[in-house]
């Protein structure tokens, strides 16, 4: 799914204009965005928890030039998502059988 099958399903289901939805979901995304940059987590209860994670620093390889790279502490954007979320998935989508 995308962001223009987003707008669609809800002004669908809605009745408001495609465009006053678009500029309400690219709102909510700006603002997701922010919040994160500034380090500050949201919490959309039901829904999920969009978390800002550190990673620790670490050692890496580069492969081509055969040599041992220091990867600098830094933080990542990540997604839980909350149980009720997660169960809904469980129980509606199935797992496909072999055979």
């Amino acid at each position: 799914m995308t962001k223009a099958d987003i707008v669609t399903e809800i002004s669908n289901k809605t009745g408001i204009d495609k465009n006053d939805v678009l500029a309400i979901v690219e709102g909510f995304m700006t603002t997701l965005k922010n919040s994160m940059e500034k380090g500050e987590n949201v919490y959309l209860r039901g829904f999920g928890s969009f978390i800002v994670k550190r990673r620790a620093e670490k050692l890496g390889r580069n492969i081509l030039a055969k040599t041992t790279v220091t990867i600098p502490a830094h933080y990542v954007p990540s997604f839980k998502p909350s149980k009720e979320f997660v169960d809904a998935v469980k129980e509606k989508v199935k797992v496909a059988q072999n055979g």
